[in-house]
């Protein structure tokens, strides 16, 4: 026999409110008014005995515990009642009472780095403003030695039943009890502290620890740092989503870091080594003669870490040759000497040069 929860298309955690969410719409859609084929006739009991079995709370957790398909293993149709409450909403406690106990929501935050530390990746201790199970009561909304106690209007069952005239005749339909809101139970004496929720508002630290190769854009997920669900439920998630600071000198092309070397004419002409102050420390780089504004020289491995893979990307350095505008006398007389040696043709036209910029961002994406 199929398990239950794949029958309804759950999780095995889903909570009563799912699972009658998931039947409800296969219900609609398998019901034989609906759909007459013999297929569905059959899919149809199917998930009507699963939901029979894990609406029940005791028969669910004899189900989960491994034991027979619950109490009675009947299959089929639930009646009558369970089909008006399908289609019109009815009786929506029916199958007993609610949990107080619910998963909490999850929560979203933006956090800030520096291109530096996406390099080797970061860690953040985070203040955030939540909800905390409360401390006096543990979750249970109760104050402390005291418990629910069971409604005196549903005896525990979360619905009351009334019966509704219709053009079928007299139809007995449930609806959440009132006094109790479905749960089956009052709390008679609150928690103080949290009103009964289970829960308060409170500021606390969460540890963050940023993985490298980091983009903007980029959600971090990290189950259970969300809020607290009420009456002591489940945290949800909290969600990170990182904006990586613009910097002063480099910047990024995936995993590369790109940034300009200005170089002076006599360094470009007779060729030097340079010392470049990188985000991760000073990198060597050689300057070979004859070196022309525009061109690239790149480092191996002295990029950002990757967030996928192994390894780093390179360290891409665009090259521009800064020509004097002032010169003194004896400089102006060397320049001339040298000019006169080298015999250079006089100055004529070629084919059109993109800008400076234009080129090293050409080079730079290859």
């Amino acid at each position: 026999m199929a398990d239950h929860y794949e029958v309804l298309g759950v999780s095995r955690d889903a909570s009563p409110e799912e699972i009658k969410k998931a039947y409800r719409r296969l219900a609609r859609e398998l019901h034989p008014d609906v759909n007459p084929g013999a297929d569905a006739s059959e899919r149809f009991k199917e998930v009507t005995h699963a939901y029979d079995v894990l609406s029940d709370p005791k028969q669910r957790q004899q189900y989960d515990l491994g034991g027979q398909q619950g109490f009675g293993g009947q299959q089929g149709f639930g009646g009558f009642g369970d089909i008006f409450e399908t289609f019109f909403g009815g009786g929506q406690q029916s199958r007993g009472p609610r949990s107080r106990r619910e998963r909490g929501q999850d929560a979203l935050l933006r956090v800030e780095v520096d291109l530096d530390e996406v390099v080797f990746g970061t860690h953040r201790d985070i203040e955030v403003d939540t909800a905390v199970t409360c401390e006096t009561c543990r979750g249970s909304c109760c104050q402390p030695g005291t418990a629910p106690v069971t409604c005196d209007i549903c005896h525990g069952t979360g619905s009351v039943q009334r019966s509704v005239r219709s053009l079928l005749g007299n139809v007995m339909t449930s609806s959440p009890c009132g006094t109790c809101r479905g749960y089956g139970t009052v709390i008679a004496t609150p928690c103080t502290t949290c009103q009964g929720q289970g829960r308060v508002r409170a500021r606390r630290t969460v540890a963050v620890d940023i993985p490298a190769g980091v983009e903007t854009g980029l959600r971090l997920q990290m189950p259970g740092s969300g809020e607290a669900g009420p009456a002591g439920g489940p945290n949800g998630d909290l969600f990170l989503e990182v904006k990586v600071r613009n910097h002063d000198v480099f910047s990024r092309n995936g995993d590369d870091l790109l940034c300009t070397l200005e170089v002076q004419m006599t360094d470009a002409i007779l060729g030097t080594d340079a010392t470049i102050k990188a985000l991760d420390g000073d990198v060597e780089v050689e300057l070979k003669p004859g070196l022309q504004s525009g061109e690239v020289v790149t480092v191996k491995d002295r990029g950002i870490t990757r967030l996928r893979g192994s390894g780093r990307g390179d360290l891409r350095i665009g090259i521009q040759v800064v020509t004097p505008t002032k010169l003194g006398h004896k400089e102006r007389q060397l320049v001339e000497q040298f000019a006169s040696a080298r015999k250079q043709p006089a100055p004529s036209l070629t084919h059109f040069q993109q800008g400076l910029f234009a080129k090293l961002r050409d080079r730079f994406l290859g």
